[in-house]
């Protein structure tokens, strides 16, 4: 059974491996269409990008999250009682208190982010704090301080980058690939290159949503348990999945590449019941959340 001790450290070296693959693709894509369009400049670019890409979504990654959001700082001042909320559990959970933001939407829901718990970030939307209570609002903060204490935030926000970056540069590359190939006396090798180079913008999406994918269900579970355990109130949290589950309210600021980040999927009011869009869904079955809650005894 993972512990909050094993998980962190799991995702450190998760964080580190997805820059590492990602550097490697993007390179080797990059001397795939390099060769097929017959150009260096093009293997140039793609170290290039994949180097300081990588940089960027360690350092950056999260203020770029926070403006997709359009969520705003406040301080204390401009809401004592949320202040004091997370105040406590923090104190109770021994993480330094993070920087709190308000998204300005009607919708319940939130999440953490930033690349380590000394510069980390509780974003709650404006609906989670006006029809939640005490106790349902205690349980949200708390199983997004159990994000910031597994390192979940860092390896969720560096993807946001990593996949992004996937997406576009299979999108250039699809429409790059039309353009011809090397010009050699090998045609049918030529075929072949360009045919593997439309596989692999094509396949590149996929990949990006599958690694997407694979990192976020179960990290939702443990921090649930966390959470629960944090507030030694399971059934805070419990009823607050409920809400937020069955909150239909449309997200205006909802985006695929940070929707594994929220609590709950931001785009609830669109999915329904479709089993393909099930199947690529970044988080676990709130019902299954909610039961694997009220079967913890504290």
């Amino acid at each position: 059974m993972p512990s909050i001790y094993t998980h962190a450290d799991s995702n450190t070296r998760k964080t580190w491996f997805l820059i590492t693959f990602f550097l490697v693709f993007v390179i080797a894509v990059g001397w795939l269409f390099s060769y097929v369009l017959d150009s260096s400049a093009i293997l140039y670019l793609a170290v290039i990008l994949s180097v300081s890409m990588s940089i960027g979504s360690y350092w950056f990654s999260d203020k770029l999250v926070l403006s997709m959001a359009h969520a705003k700082l406040i301080e204390k001042k401009d809401n004592p009682e949320l202040y004091r909320l997370v105040e406590n559990l923090c104190i109770t959970a021994g993480l330094p208190v993070p920087k709190i933001y308000i998204i300005e939407e009607a919708q319940l829901n939130a999440f953490a982010t930033g690349r380590d718990k000394n510069h980390a970030v509780v974003a709650v939307t404006r609906g989670l704090l006006q029809r939640l209570d005490k106790n349902e609002l205690q349980g949200v903060i708390a199983h997004e301080l159990s994000h910031i204490g597994n390192k979940d935030m860092l390896v969720s926000t560096v993807v946001v980058i990593l996949v992004g970056v996937v997406s576009l540069l299979a999108n250039f590359f699809l429409r790059i690939s039309f353009l011809g190939g090397r010009d050699n006396d090998n045609k049918q090798a030529a075929a072949l290159m360009m045919v593997l180079g439309l596989v692999a913008a094509i396949l590149a999406p996929i990949a990006a949503t599958l690694i997407q994918l694979a990192i976020s269900r179960k990290r939702e579970f443990l921090a649930d348990a966390d959470g629960a355990l944090l507030t030694r109130y399971p059934e805070g949290l419990a009823s607050a999945l409920e809400k937020i589950s069955d909150d239909m309210t449309p997200m205006k600021t909802a985006n695929t590449a940070t929707a594994h980040l929220y609590i709950d999927s931001p785009f609830n009011a669109k999915q329904g019941k479709n089993w393909f869009i099930n199947l690529f869904q970044t988080h676990p079955p709130v019902e299954e959340r909610i039961k694997a809650l009220r079967d913890i005894h504290v």
